[in-house]
């Protein structure tokens, strides 16, 4: 067939050198793009990661020292509102019979500001400078000697407390207070009896725990770390530092007082150490730890690790307020310019057994 149009050579299509290079500039620029808004994304989630483990440690410390603290003085059936204020000041790591028994009245004890003195040698070398210790002394809530499959066994060499519910002219109704209860770590000097004069009574395990700032959570990594050892006798005397939550950086706490004169139960004022409240020295502060019913509880939490570019430089850096000096001054902690985040967490406590004993 004929056709009307000449038959053109076949021609070759593709891309110039100028449309090649401009593609690539264009590819190039969206990659820039993902990859920045990757890069961003990645880095929000990390800080997400740092802020809630900030979190989660900050209220963590508050719930276990909160719930240690409802539960100091609580020795089973025993009331020890019969029994005097020591003399001597207690040493919270001395593990003798005799010194666990002068020690028993005062159910909270602290360190303000705690920079090795007085030497509590059961502590590590790596306690934080300028944090404060808290000391707690209690029963365990569940008895050794009965027969609840939900409690522990007695171990011997431990420590364990008996009281007495027996009115025998050899236990309470002696009149003699050292009848009344049991604490040792002896099997055969538990022999006191239930309310029938006949059952023994309960034993219940009984505790010290000291509380204070680490200043790594394993040896070098550098993250300050809240720590508490217990008392463990059957292994020799406390335990070793157990963590309970990184990044803790200050432990600080305002200690509620009752009136000593007249107890209502409440705190009359808080000071951060009873230790000096008043004019006291020595001993003759140990009265007002005997009548410790309330505590404000202040922990400022780190993260873990540092934020890029955060605070460093000519950037504003912020000072963080833990309760106040024995003065009544506001202690001011920073400013910081290491690129760690930081957050002030605080809770009060009651401490329902000592408060409720002093309730009129």
């Amino acid at each position: 067939m004929y056709s009307l149009y000449p038959m053109s050579p076949t021609r070759q299509h593709g891309y110039n050198l100028i449309e090649l290079m401009v593609s690539i500039v264009i590819s190039l620029m969206l990659l820039a793009g993902l990859v920045t808004l990757f890069a961003n994304n990645s880095r929000e989630r990390d800080e997400i990661q740092r802020a809630n483990q900030q979190t989660e440690n900050g209220q963590y410390a508050l719930e276990v020292i909160g719930d240690d603290l409802r539960e100091a003085g609580y020795l089973g059936t025993f009331d020890p509102s019969v029994l005097s204020t020591p003399t001597t000041d207690p040493d919270p790591c001395a593990t003798t019979v005799s010194s666990l028994n002068a020690a028993l009245p005062i159910f909270v004890q602290g360190y303000y500001d705690y920079t090795g003195t007085p030497t509590l040698s059961c502590l590590p070398t790596d306690v934080k400078p300028g944090s404060d210790i808290l000391v707690v002394r209690r029963a365990g809530t569940c008895a050794v000697n009965v027969s609840d499959p939900n409690c522990p066994s007695q171990t011997p060499g431990d420590a364990y407390l008996q009281a007495s519910g027996c009115n025998s002219t050899s236990e309470l109704g002696s009149g003699d207070i050292s009848t009344y209860y049991v604490l040792d770590t002896d099997s055969a000097n538990f022999t006191l009896h239930n309310l029938d004069c006949t059952t023994a009574a309960p034993l219940y395990p009984y505790e010290v725990h000291i509380y204070f700032v680490a200043t790594d959570d394993k040896p070098g990594d550098g993250i300050p770390t809240l720590k508490r050892v217990d008392l463990d006798l059957a292994s020799g005397g406390f335990t070793s530092p157990m963590p309970i939550a990184e990044g803790i950086e200050e432990l600080k706490i305002d200690w509620g007082l009752d009136n000593v004169a007249a107890p209502t139960g409440s705190p009359a004022v808080f000071t951060p150490d009873p230790y000096s409240y008043n004019g006291c020295s020595g001993a003759g502060c140990l009265s007002y730890w005997r009548n410790t019913v309330a505590a404000q509880v202040y922990v400022l939490a780190r993260n873990t690790t540092a934020t890029p570019g955060y605070a460093t430089g000519s950037a504003p850096r912020k000072t963080f307020f833990l309760g106040t000096d024995p003065s009544g001054n506001p202690q001011a902690f920073g400013p910081y310019a290491d690129g760690f985040k930081r957050h002030v967490y605080e809770a009060e406590f009651r401490l329902t057994n000592i408060a409720g004993r002093n309730t009129p």
